[in-house]
């Protein structure tokens, strides 16, 4: 294995803005590295240059000790493993995994150990005889898997390699694909547009938008410290809540002025907050709150109101869903037409919730976090204190 290092890579397609701009990403060996972000956002062109697939405009890719900008992608020591599988339909699924070692002209002894061994590690021994129209999408990828592994190569990349597969399927095989690596100590760069993918699979979690890294780092670092609000939005679901609103002073303290209803500031915030203030006219900024965050006045977790960490805004009921133990609720208030609320589902389920009622939610501040106004408006404040977590760059590249 070996690491990976792309240094001021950018990708740019004649009479069309820059697909890929100045990414930098150090990828250690051994690491499960997950890209993520919205479709358009450059992550399968950025796999698709560190396999050689696409060239660069700019900058430079390493795999070990190699400067690759130049190397084709045979010569690259790299796996890919596709959306669509790439099977050839004639042969048998020994035959696919065996045929880039064919084509090194491995030995046939070889050939058959590497492809035995990685048929046991996938649990597809008894499907070497059979062809791909009479597998299921599971064995196919499975298969595909198998074709990477037994070229043992430098880094492995994965292009979306799930999307085909039911909602099931996909779980299942998030787990052997998570499983592999930890049994393979492979270097991994996986691409997907699944935010549950990319916080389930990776080492680190590479957020990407208009082809620029936003954030990168653990994803419960990612999670609970977004470095702007479209990190801060795009992970989780349901995503996170934002409210925009004004900070006040009051009673010598500080509070969000959402519009209909005001929230506490509580103290760790203030401090870091204190730029973002206008006296007494108010600076916009938004309050973002995961919607696990929220709790109705029936919970049995809602503190006391006396809590200086806790506010309340009054909010109309539009939809509640049943998700088992748990429900999340749809509200809106004057100001803000959707808020979500996750919520324990109770001995009461969502018969306590009736559409078009107002109820009054909590807010647990503590977990609060605040933004610049815009889409990527960087975080003001968030409560590090909480979570526990490393330091988080933006657009970190280590």
């Amino acid at each position: 294995m070996a690491q990976v290092i792309l240094k001021d890579v950018d990708k740019v397609y004649e009479g069309r803005a820059k697909v890929v701009d100045r990414f930098n990403l150090s990828i250690r060996d051994g690491e499960f590295i997950v890209l993520v972000g919205p479709s358009g956002c450059g992550k399968s062109t950025t796999l698709r240059m560190i396999a050689g697939l696409e060239d660069i405009s700019g900058g430079t890719i390493q795999i070990g000790e190699r400067v690759v900008n130049d190397i084709p992608p045979k010569d690259r020591d790299i796996a890919m493993v596709f959306q669509n599988y790439a099977l050839y339909p004639h042969m048998t699924v020994f035959e696919n995994m065996a045929f880039a070692l064919k084509l090194r002209k491995v030995s046939r002894a070889q050939i058959d150990e590497r492809v035995q061994r990685a048929a046991a590690i996938l649990g597809i021994q008894s499907l070497l005889e059979r062809k791909p129209r009479a597998l299921s999408g599971g064995q196919r990828q499975r298969v595909a898997l198998g074709r990477a592994i037994v070229r043992n190569p430098q880094c492995f990349l994965f292009d979306e390699p799930l999307s085909n597969l039911d909602a099931k399927l996909r779980v299942s095989m998030r787990a052997e694909i998570k499983q592999l690596h930890l049994r393979l100590g492979s270097t991994t760069v996986y691409v997907t547009h699944d935010q549950e993918e990319a916080m389930t699979l990776g080492d680190r979690v590479v957020v990407m938008r208009d082809g620029v890294i936003q954030q990168s780092g653990s994803a419960l670092e990612i999670y609970h410290l977004p470095a702007n609000r479209f990190v801060a939005g795009f992970l989780g679901s349901p995503q996170m809540n934002f409210l925009r609103g004004k900070l006040r002073e009051e009673a010598g303290g500080l509070i969000f002025d959402e519009g209909s209803g005001r929230l506490p500031v509580p103290p760790w915030a203030r401090a870091l907050l204190a730029g973002a203030r206008g006296g007494d006219k108010g600076e916009e900024v938004v309050l973002g709150i995961r919607p696990e965050c929220l709790s109705d006045s029936g919970a049995a977790r809602l503190p006391s109101p006396s809590d200086a960490t806790r506010g309340r805004l009054n909010m109309k009921v539009k939809l509640v869903q049943t998700l088992g133990d748990r429900l999340n609720v749809y509200l809106s208030t004057p100001d803000h037409d959707e808020i979500v609320a996750q919520v324990p589902a109770g001995s009461t389920g969502p018969a306590r919730f009736r559409v078009g009622d107002v109820v009054s939610i909590a807010f647990d501040m503590n977990a609060a976090h605040f933004f610049a106004p815009g889409e990527t408006g960087a975080t003001l404040a968030s409560n590090r204190d909480r979570w526990s977590a490393a330091p988080v760059v933006a657009g970190a590249a280590s």
